[in-house]
């Protein structure tokens, strides 16, 4: 049953955030900005100049008092310990930002917007050192933990990348419409009518996993190995789009939220991180498979193309409403997962301990 935390907002709540001492902010439409303590009281609330929609909210890795939030085409950085004006302003995107991420020596920001620019920012020179590029929306970046010179990021060009902010190109990129349809079998044709755009990232713990939820209802694990990266699983989480994946603090426990109104808990545990063989050499032993199968029967099996049908939520969540964002905070010591939709409150739910 969920804890509904009202009182910070007036309108749909748009992303969410946990500090590192269990500080919970939130931002909504027309600039809207709250901080939650851990019983659910809003203790402190702000809006941003202009009243834009506040689309991310990130807080510093090393300096927890510290708040990045994405408003229209600007990121303000915020002082929570004290929240009034702004203690600065970065206006480097173009379009609306949709994500921020800040890696996590605290030296860089990157901001995805709607025009598929990546913006990373040099927190200590306040300046743009890369601007990256999707050839569609960019919806989601997310920094690699224990690489801080690595970030991954995904967009509605269905393209999911492998970045190193040393170059301007992906190290790596897959477009996941042609991955399907290179494993489809011709008479699934017709089923690409929802196409895989891509909506969250998030990266486990281990910098290695990651994660990806996109419009066809899919969840996709890669594994990135050295300058590239192989998808691992995949499997059919929720009947409509996914619009947001989170791995959990430790080991490969995946939150996903989507479009059906759901909140799904996954332990992957035994899917993915106990493989001895290469992912590459793994895939391209599928790939074959999958030919000799097509050959055979005229069809692909699932296990060919990597997809886990009997891949089962350990904990399903009817929570009713389009999911915008999802966090996880620790609360009187136990977890729970804290949920942003088109309402003006935050509904907390309990977690099983991994």
């Amino acid at each position: 049953m969920a804890v509904k935390w009202s009182g910070g907002h007036s309108s749909s709540v748009l992303c969410l955030t946990v500090s590192t001492e269990g500080l919970v902010a939130s931002g909504a439409e027309r600039g809207e900005l709250a901080l939650w303590d851990g019983a659910g009281s809003a203790v402190a609330q702000l809006r941003l100049p202009q009243a834009e929609d506040v689309t991310s909210v990130v807080f510093s890795c090393r300096r927890p008092s510290t708040l990045y939030t994405a408003h229209g085409e600007t990121i303000s950085v915020l002082d929570v310990r004290s929240l009034q004006e702004p203690l600065q302003r970065f206006h480097v995107n173009e379009e609306e930002i949709n994500c921020l991420s800040v890696n996590d020596t605290d030296g860089l920001l990157a901001a995805a917007d709607d025009s598929g620019a990546i913006k990373v920012v040099d927190l200590e020179s306040k300046k743009v050192s890369r601007s990256l590029r999707h050839s569609n929306i960019c919806s989601s970046v997310a920094f690699r933990p224990q690489r801080p010179q690595s970030l991954v990021s995904c967009g509605l060009d269905m393209q999911v990348m492998l970045w190193n902010l040393q170059k301007v190109r992906p190290l790596w990129s897959m477009n996941l419409q042609e991955c399907e349809m290179e494993e489809e079998s011709p008479q699934s044709a017709g089923q690409f009518f929802n196409p895989p755009l891509a909506h969250s990232l998030s990266v486990a713990s281990c910098g290695n996993i990651f994660s990806c939820g996109a419009q066809d209802g899919k969840v996709r694990i890669f594994r990135v190995t050295g300058a590239r990266f192989e998808r691992e699983l995949q499997f059919q989480a929720h009947s409509l789009g996914v619009s947001q994946v989170l791995f959990m603090p430790e080991g490969y426990w995946l939150l996903s939220g989507g479009n059906d109104g759901k909140v799904l808990l996954w332990d992957l545990s035994s899917n993915i991180g106990k493989q001895q063989k290469s992912p590459a050499k793994s895939l391209h032993r599928k790939k074959a498979q999958a030919a000799a199968s097509s050959r055979k029967d005229g069809k692909l099996n699932k296990a060919a193309s990597n997809e886990h049908p009997g891949v089962v939520p350990k904990l399903s969540i009817e929570h009713g409403e389009k999911v915008n964002w999802l966090s996880c905070a620790e609360i009187k010591g136990s977890r729970r997962v804290l949920v942003a939709d088109q309402s003006s409150s935050v509904s907390a739910y309990p977690l099983p301990e991994p």
